[in-house]
């Protein structure tokens, strides 16, 4: 037996049209981990505008989240609704029985006050980051690479990984360097 296009849309779904919003819970009740991929979610037809409208304020003011199911691509898909300025965007979420259980990953390795404290010096040093300014380097390497090898040229060797180094000094030096730069950066 053969499933068509046909009995997919014939299936009884009430989220195949259209975001069931199934209630509502603080942001921080949804874990992270859960979030797969945000969609940009407006008010389709005139009759719409309104509750549109009332969802994106009352969640904004309530700093609610409105915990969703929808049809995307043939799968019907837990979400949650939130807003981002006066706009409402759609995070799919994976259903939590796709999360694994990720064992014992932690490290048994001490740590001591010292450390720590570079650590978290480092961290304020380094705090402040334009994520706007960002960019994927492995898909500009991998776009060089095609069109060096559609040229017909030859790839560059890869790069010979570091060897491990003593973890407090980079700390140290990772502090240094994080003042040297902010210092120039203020000049």
């Amino acid at each position: 037996m053969v499933i068509q296009d046909a009995d997919l849309e014939a299936l009884p779904l009430p989220t195949k049209r259209v975001i069931e919003v199934l209630g509502f819970v603080d942001e921080d009740d949804v874990d992270p981990l859960l979030y797969a991929r945000p969609y940009w979610v407006g008010a389709h037809g005139p009759g719409a505008q309104k509750p549109y409208a009332l969802l994106v304020e009352a969640l904004a003011r309530s700093s609610r989240l409105a915990v969703c199911k929808v049809a995307l691509r043939s799968r019907e898909r837990l979400s949650v609704l939130r807003p981002r300025n006066g706009i409402l965007v759609l995070h799919t979420l994976h259903w939590p029985e796709e999360i694994r259980d990720p064992g014992d990953l932690s490290s048994p390795a001490p740590t001591t006050d010292r450390e720590l404290e570079i650590a978290e010096l480092l961290m304020t040093e380094m705090a402040g980051v334009d994520i706007t300014e960002l960019h994927d380097d492995y898909a500009q390497a991998l776009n060089l690479l095609v069109d060096t090898l559609a040229a017909g040229r030859t790839a560059a060797p890869p790069l010979e990984p570091k060897p491990p180094v003593d973890l407090m000094a980079a700390l140290e030096e990772s502090v240094r360097d994080a003042r040297r730069a902010r210092a120039e950066h203020r000049s």
